[in-house]
């Protein structure tokens, strides 16, 4: 038990109220998980009265005072007034005593791996809580009551601040164990056609020689918990999962049946638009947004570039565009090996990839796997050679960075030589 929550506790019992631990750190307390929430409702106090008893313990931040919320020293205080969402966010402990209160049953409902309304009264007061359930699905593995679900079908995510919409995507992807079990829930309950580049995957055909398990949105399902396999808790995570859940939006406006084959020609170009409407609709950052859209838009280059035989330059190419979007070979490979393990052929049944592993292991040749060629002709090597800044300077150093490219050098001079012819 944290310290200052039993200082701050008996403080508050001193003063005539009783301080709960609620939320996420009781629910994960009872699956055996640690838990950094650290959310306190206090019963018997009103907010004029909890905020004196706060002062004591440092400044007290009011984190929107129509909500009742107070914060000190990284801890939330409410009043009892909050209606929690789900049962097993409805449990409270007391950090003086151990007292668990599970008046709802949270407790036996964690047990039984569901997920029910603490309230169906309340419930719908924010439509947020539609997320709030899939992203708890995804992250616990949980089913959905059936009484949730149909409260969850009625509800209007359109009128939710991007923000607060983005924070439960990325916690759906980037904590959800199987990401699938959160995105089957949105479609079922219809909350899926908040985000149309998804909701339109269902039901697109796909070739069955390369894709035996059925259609894209079956696809999609399984590529986005082959990439949750694929995290490593670092930076790119997000964009690794943001890229398997986009990576093949391209294919329903792409898709044709030709000669009996099912076809969906430049899928990879035409999801680059329709993934960046899918962030930039939640004010996803920037450099988030412009990795995902090259992933989106080279995911296919891992398997392409093995069988054409690709040469060093288009390599390195390569590792420069994605550079430039924040992304690398290495991140690529990741979301190139969720797609061909989110099928059922042979080779991916098997746990085999050696396209990815080959592509992989020339870049690491190149040294290009993580991040680009550094350009070794600079500006200033053009100004020793007595050329002045001007609109030309461009036009040289992009033919330095080809030649580079394609011979691998790096001494300055011999590239300034062939590109100059001096």
């Amino acid at each position: 038990m944290d310290p200052k929550v039993v200082e701050i506790a008996r403080a508050i019992a001193a003063a005539g109220g009783r301080a709960l631990l609620v939320g996420g750190y009781v629910r994960d307390r009872e699956r055996g998980v640690d838990s950094k929430d650290r959310d306190v409702e206090v019963f018997g106090l009103d907010l004029p009265a909890l905020e004196a008893v706060l002062g004591r313990f440092g400044e007290v931040i009011a984190v929107g005072r129509a909500f009742g919320v107070l914060q000190v020293k990284g801890l939330d205080f409410t009043t009892a007034a909050r209606r929690r969402d789900l049962t097993i966010n409805s449990m409270g402990l007391d950090p003086l005593t151990g007292e668990l209160l599970d008046p709802h049953g949270g407790r036996e409902d964690l047990r039984r791996r569901l997920l029910r309304a603490t309230d169906p009264s309340h419930f719908s007061e924010d439509p947020l809580r539609g997320l709030r359930v899939a992203q708890f699905a995804a992250r616990f593995e949980m089913a959905v009551d059936p009484g949730l679900a149909r409260l969850c079908s009625a509800l209007d995510l359109s009128e939710l601040s991007a923000e607060r919409v983005f924070e439960e995507w990325k916690k759906l992807l980037g904590k959800g164990v199987r990401p699938s079990l959160g995105l089957e829930f949105l479609r079922e309950t219809g909350l899926l056609r908040f985000t149309p580049e998804l909701a339109s995957l269902p039901g697109v055909a796909q070739d069955p020689e390369w894709h035996p398990e059925g259609d894209c949105w079956v696809h999609n399902q399984l590529v986005v918990d082959e990439a949750a396999r694929l995290r490593d808790g670092g930076p790119d995570d997000l964009a690794l999962m943001f890229g398997a859940l986009l990576h093949d939006v391209g294919k329903p406006p792409t898709t044709v049946v030709e000669n009996g084959r099912v076809r969906s020609p430049a899928h990879d170009v035409r999801g680059v638009a329709l993934a960046e409407a899918f962030l930039e609709r939640m004010r996803a950052p920037h450099e988030l947004v412009g990795a995902v859209a090259a992933l989106v838009e080279h995911h296919l280059a891992p398997a392409l570039f093995v069988k054409q035989a690709s040469t060093a330059k288009a390599y390195r190419r390569l590792a420069r565009k994605l550079g430039a979007a924040g992304a690398s070979v290495e991140l690529l490979v990741r979301v190139a090996r969720a797609d061909h393990f989110g099928r059922t052929t042979d080779e991916a049944l098997a746990r085999r990839f050696p396209a990815g592993d080959e592509f992989l292991a020339r870049a690491r040749e190149l040294t290009i796997e993580r991040q680009p060629p550094r350009d070794a002709v600079l500006g200033r090597h053009l100004i020793a050679r007595g050329l002045a800044p001007g609109p030309s300077f461009g036009a040289i150093l992009e033919r330095c960075r080809e030649i580079q490219d394609e011979t691998g050098w790096t001494d300055p001079e011999r590239i300034l030589q062939r590109a100059l012819g001096s």
